[in-house]
């Protein structure tokens, strides 16, 4: 197997997004490091694997598979994995497009056999053109970017961000794939997390895994104009306390909330001051900020709570599969 070679897992459910796929799927094609191929897996949508099939027919380097899991986001992150061919496995969303050398640095990062993951920069696409006023840079994780408080260059972290990385194949063999019952669903409530609890359970698997960011491996995601909205944003914070409330329950509060004390206490303090000093000398914005980091705090922390009892009852829970290479899958 070719240790640097790439294959690219796009996962994909709704024909509401062709353009945004189409572009995704082009991006990766025009990589300084080219993609040793693209994988697009429909999740649970026969007229988008049908349509998909068509478009690619004829370009060698692009497979369209039927997720073979459970509707979500991880089974089919899972069905990628499982019939690729490559030593390193990037996920890119399929709203998102990447930047030319994005699988270069990637790949760079692997050149050190400890590193399990190497993840990336997110920048949002706003719908309406700009950041709204209101929006503070603290949460830009609510629509899948990179947030105000992550450290810059290439640095070691507890966990990558699941729209922008990668991990060796090796990775999955030592913990199995994403957990099914945790993270996206199509259109259902936001959660997340599930590139969290497999970065906790690897490094647990293997204890001298290092897992890495690298800002110079930039996408560019597509935020669609009702995620601009407070609504959204306080559904998101909802769904990541349920969500950061199943992996604490699953790998113990000291790991699956390490990340979140240094956020709570010193990144969020530090933006609604920020806002409070926008807001006094008149800048636009800088109570709305604010005021949504608080809410935000709030809104995540009333989810966990209420996360922590479901999961206490066992009425929460996820599955962690093992990756069996399907008959599509094998080594290059």
């Amino acid at each position: 197997m070719n240790e640097s070679s790439v294959s690219v897992v796009v996962c994909v459910y709704t024909e509401d997004r062709w353009e945004d796929i189409l572009a995704a799927v082009a991006s990766v094609r025009a990589q300084s490091q080219p993609a040793l191929e693209t994988l697009l897996v429909v999740d649970h949508n026969q007229a988008l694997l049908e349509r998909l099939t068509r478009e690619y027919k004829e370009t060698d380097e692009v497979r369209v598979l039927a997720n073979a899991g459970p509707r979500g986001l991880s089974a089919g992150r899972n069905t990628g994995i499982a019939a690729s061919h490559g030593a390193i496995i990037a996920f890119l969303d399929d709203d998102a497009v990447a930047e030319r050398d994005w699988l270069r640095h990637f790949a760079e990062g692997y050149a050190d056999p400890r590193v399990m993951a190497v993840g990336g920069r997110t920048m949002p696409i706003w719908a309406s053109g700009r950041r709204p006023a209101w929006f503070p840079e603290e949460f830009d994780w609510v629509v899948g970017c990179t947030y105000k408080g992550l450290p810059g260059g290439r640095v070691r972290v507890r966990n990558v961000l699941g729209g922008n990385a990668s991990f060796r194949r090796t990775a999955f063999d030592a913990a199995g794939g994403f957990a099914t019952g945790i993270g996206r669903d199509g259109d259902k409530r936001p959660l997340g997390c599930e590139e969290t609890e497999l970065c906790i359970r690897l490094t647990r698997a293997r204890p001298d895994a290092v897992l890495l960011i690298d800002d110079r491996a930039v996408i560019h995601h597509r935020v669609p104009e009702v995620r601009e909205h407070f609504g959204y944003f306080r559904a998101r914070t909802y769904a990541e306390g349920l969500s950061k409330a199943l992996v604490a329950r699953s790998v113990g509060a000291d790991k699956g909330l390490e990340s979140e004390r240094r956020y709570a206490t010193r990144v969020l303090p530090a933006g609604v001051a920020r806002g409070l000093r926008d807001a006094l000398l008149a800048r636009p914005g800088g109570a709305g900020r604010a005021g949504a980091i608080v809410a935000g705090v709030l809104t995540a922390a009333g989810g966990y709570v209420l996360g922590s009892l479901r999961a206490r009852r066992g009425g929460a829970t996820f599955t962690v599969v093992e990756i069996e290479r399907s008959a599509e899958g094998g080594t290059a």
